[in-house]
């Protein structure tokens, strides 16, 4: 299985990175937005919505609201779009601590199961076109705010193996540990260090995207958790199969659509 990983990992990444730093924002917007689209159908599924034409009736949807943020990008809401799926995060983790809210297949359930997916997809979209079209060096912080959710599962896989005894939270993801949050935080700090000091950031600005890093981290782990939770309730191993090794898309995405509404929120109120 880590052998699949590795070679999947091997040819996504390249193919990440020229999404990231070729097109301009307008087609990066739009090539994630297939993506993300891609994801929303699994969320569907994880939610229990069975409906074939129901499930591509929300697509169609989805597309019309990438459109319209699309018309309101680089605005007066982009503050406030971010703002939400920052709240939604933090709901999020009062979800965790009561994690047999919502499980039962009920029609409730599945209408707030989809409204959460909205608050997972479309601020992370909001997130990343405005941090590609951040001046100067859009493109180098979006690709900075990626390899900080990349290297800190990593930090967390090989930390969690050497070290990881106490369970992070053994009833919605038993593979999880403290140690591995642990070099999760050290990996996605180390590395935001470095490139906010290629990116020209210095003294005190570095501290804080430090700071920064370790916050995004952290509610990447919850991105991942929640993902692990919806998967529990629906009683699957993974969001799809995609990726050899690696599942479905929201099962390599799920960290990150938790993690760039923050890094987008910090870089606008740290003015970096």
């Amino acid at each position: 299985m880590l052998l699949q990983r590795v070679l999947t990992a091997m040819v996504l990444t390249p193919l990440a990175i020229l999404i990231i730093m070729l097109p301009a924002t307008a087609a990066f917007a739009a090539i994630v937005a297939l993506a993300f689209l891609a994801a929303l159908w699994e969320w569907t599924q994880l939610s229990g919505l069975k409906s074939s034409p129901w499930r591509i009736g929300l697509l169609v949807v989805a597309a019309g609201v990438f459109a319209l943020l699309w018309r309101v990008h680089a605005t007066a809401f982009t503050p406030w779009l971010l703002a939400a799926g920052v709240a939604w995060w933090l709901l999020a983790c009062l979800w965790l601590r009561h994690f047999a809210f919502a499980a039962a297949p009920t029609r409730e359930n599945l209408a707030l199961k989809l409204l959460a997916g909205a608050f997972v997809i479309f601020p992370a979209w909001v997130a990343l076109t405005s941090i590609h079209a951040r001046e100067p060096h859009g493109h180098w912080w979006t690709l900075l705010a990626l390899v900080i959710v990349w290297v800190s599962d990593i930090g967390a896989y090989f930390s969690g193996r050497a070290f990881g005894k106490r369970k992070l939270a053994p009833q919605i993801s038993p593979g999880k540990t403290w140690a591995g949050a642990y070099g999760a935080m050290v990996a996605g700090v180390l590395v935001a260090e470095i490139g906010g000091w290629l990116l020209d950031v210095r003294g005190a600005r570095l501290v804080a995207l430090a700071l920064l890093a370790a916050i995004t981290v952290a509610i990447s782990i919850v991105g991942d958790l929640i993902e692990s939770l919806m998967k529990r309730h629906a009683q699957v191993k993974d969001s799809g199969t995609i990726f050899p090794g690696h599942g479905g898309l929201m099962d390599r995405l799920d960290s990150v659509f938790a993690a760039l509404p923050v890094f987008a929120a910090g870089l606008l109120l740290l003015d970096i």
